[in-house]
Order: C-alpha cells, then sequence, then structure tokens
C-alpha cells in the first residue's frame, strides 16, 4: 500500500495492515485542519488595514509566512 505524505507532498510505501487506511485518513484530515488554519489566518489578517497590520508589527507581505507559522504550531 502506497501513502501520500500530504506534509512533504511524497509518496511512501508501507506494509498493507488494517491501521494503514486509518493513520491514511487521519493524516487527510490532518491535512485538511492545517490548511484550514491556514486560510482563517490569511482572511483575518487581510482584513486588517495596513494600519492596524503596523500597530501589531506585520508587514502585509509577511502574512503569508506567519499564517504558515501559526499551523506548524499546531502540529
Amino acid at each position: 500500500m502506497a501513502v501520500l505524505d500530504l506534509n512533504h507532498g511524497t509518496v511512501r510505501g508501507t506494509t498493507a495492515t488494517a491501521g494503514g487506511a486509518s493513520g491514511f485518513f487521519g493524516a487527510l484530515a490532518g491535512y485538511f485542519a492545517r490548511r484550514s488554519l491556514y486560510r482563517q489566518t490569511v482572511n483575518e489578517l487581510n482584513q486588517l488595514s495596513d494600519r492596524e497590520l503596523a500597530d501589531l508589527g506585520i508587514n502585509r507581505l509577511d502574512i503569508t509566512s506567519i499564517a504558515a507559522s501559526a499551523v506548524k504550531g499546531q502540529r
């Protein structure tokens, strides 16, 4: 059975076990949860004005990296 590693975009081979499918779907659910958190963070920060972002010490160009860091911290 091949398993898609959603964190790194790779496929790796594994032995076929009963837990293989549940592990795959657990990883898939985790991926969608992290993706949802990323999109929510980007959307919320993009709604702030430039002045509000400056008050927080955030440059608009840094929003995607801040959102990625938020997701990375949730692992």
